[in-house]
């Protein structure tokens, strides 16, 4: 256990400050108590001078912000300006005696912070603290909605007379921060936007642009993995993609669609690891693994899981933001990689579902988060990677004789609690393209398709199959059909009939 930080610092545990200044509130509290555990996104610390010069990375507060170096004050400040750390305070709570929380709380047993502490000790520790009822005194929400993203109905707790608005349990509860990036992209209501569009739009188009959309979205899931699945395969996830939110989420569940993602399971162990898992590669020589990401424990998984699809259904009943949601619940999983194989179609998959399950996305609509995932998939990595790298060197392990990896230490908190913020920033973006890009460029392209068809029609009548290879062709060669479509495919049109497809192709797609 170390001391409270007393003096001005120009890097705090490998992180650089924009100026100098003293770590205070969480900062705090993880060198005061020695806590191991990827640090915050954003700390904060006090400035030496009255005008400082905040960062991403740093929240930095004049000198009349400095609390007191105690349990308490550094708590109280991490609260008012931090918002609340699961990750942090769970730890914490390991280190402290119980006794010295209960003391802070019979300081102002009435407070708003004493009894957020109060109910936030026993959620995350499972003890209860030797405390009087606080009387009557108006509800405070544990999580403020102005800072972090909540339920927007919770339930109350009688005992500690506050709202617990978590969006989790304690199995699984990562939380995000309202930026202001975050914060403008919640006040757009994209999902209201994206039923707007659909309703201008003629049903059957609509239908057309849904199918290709879905069709385009499942083969997109598979291209970030590597992977080209036949059309049978793709077509049979894209069913699974639409299918997203009809069933309430659990173990089974996952385990039916993993089933469905790995299709022939002869070589995959098809259920919830029951071995270490990892994300990397293996030596060449030796084939040690070499990781760049090192999955929950095996026998974390049931909890994880379970709190997982505790945390889907409470985001849903609770009214929370669909798209934090989504990239919480998303992102978690994938951080937990609860199988051998087929983790990351599921990921994806659990965006729709959560999605899905808040109504956001438009009833026949799937919005191809994968296919933006794919046209930025080094911003996607990099998001992933955001929590992951600095998790990698906490993680003690060792390798096994298979070549896989044995963790040695207790990781499961590192899943339950990481800060979801920047993912659910990609994700917004990721939706934003789907319903400003994606959506309508296929409706003009099926208005275009439809106009040339019937053009066409006026120059020559031909079976549908034989019209969309005409179509190809030119759209291959920039609106012009090539030597080779002229004498083999379609050598019996003439010249005349070729020169009006041509102007026909050019009128829709503005060739």
């Amino acid at each position: 256990m170390g001391d409270w930080p007393a003096q001005s610092v120009m890097d705090f545990r490998g992180r650089p400050l924009p100026e100098r200044g003293r770590p205070a509130g969480y900062a705090a509290l993880i060198a005061r108590y020695d806590l191991v555990l990827p640090p915050p996104p954003r700390l904060v610390a006090i400035a030496d001078r009255h005008h400082p010069a905040s960062t991403d990375d740093w929240l930095m507060l004049t000198p009349r912000h400095q609390p007191q170096a105690d349990l308490g004050h550094q708590l109280s400040f991490a609260f008012r300006y931090e918002g609340i750390d699961l990750q942090v305070l769970s730890r914490l709570f390991q280190a402290v005696a119980g006794e010295e929380i209960a003391a802070i709380v019979r300081a102002a047993p009435t407070g708003a912070f004493a009894r957020r502490l109060w109910f936030l000790y026993e959620w995350l520790t499972e003890r209860r603290l030797d405390l009087p009822d606080p009387g009557k005194v108006r509800l405070v929400p544990v999580l403020d909605p102005d800072q972090q993203y909540a339920l927007q109905r919770g339930e109350a707790s009688s005992r500690h007379k506050v709202l617990n608005n978590l969006p989790g349990t304690r199995a699984f509860c990562p939380l995000a921060r309202r930026t202001t990036t975050l914060a403008a992209f919640s006040g757009r209501a994209l999902g209201d936007q994206a039923r707007a569009a659909m309703g201008r739009v003629r049903a059957d188009l609509m239908a057309r642009a849904a199918a290709f959309l879905l069709l385009n979205d499942s083969k997109s899931s598979f291209a970030i993995e590597g992977e080209r699945p036949s059309g049978q395969r793709a077509a049979r996830w894209g069913q699974a993609i639409a299918q997203a939110g009809a069933r309430s989420l659990d173990v089974s569940e996952l385990n039916r669609l993993q089933a469905i993602v790995i299709g022939d399971a002869r070589f995959v162990r098809l259920g919830l690891r029951d071995e270490g898992g990892f994300v990397g590669v293996h030596d060449r020589d030796t084939n040690l693994p070499i990781p760049d990401h090192i999955s929950a424990r095996p026998q974390d998984l049931t909890s994880l899981i379970e709190g997982l699809a505790a945390f889907a259904d409470r985001a849903a009943q609770g009214n929370m933001d669909p798209v934090v949601a989504a990239a919480s619940l998303a992102f978690g999983f994938v951080y937990i990689h609860p199988y051998v194989d087929g983790n990351g179609r599921l990921h994806r998959w659990l965006i729709h579902h959560a999605l899905a399950r808040a109504a956001f996305s438009p009833p026949g609509l799937v919005f191809p988060v994968s296919a933006v995932i794919l046209r930025h998939i080094e911003r996607y990595r990099a998001v992933l990677e955001s929590y992951s790298a600095p998790l990698l060197p906490l993680i003690d392990w060792r390798a096994t004789d298979g070549g896989n990896v044995e963790v040695l230490n207790d990781t499961a908190d590192y899943y339950r609690y990481f800060d979801a913020t920047a993912h659910a920033a990609f994700l917004y973006d990721c939706v934003e393209q789907t319903i400003e890009h994606d959506l309508p460029e296929e409706v003009r392209f099926l208005q275009a398709f439809d106009a040339f068809g019937q053009a066409v029609q006026q120059v020559i009548d031909m079976p549908m199959a034989q019209f969309e290879l005409l179509h190809k062709f030119l759209e291959q060669n920039g609106g012009r059909l090539s030597q080779r479509g002229r004498e083999r495919e379609f050598s019996t049109l003439t010249d005349e009939e070729v020169a009006r497809i041509e102007d026909a192709y050019a009128q829709a797609f503005g060739a």
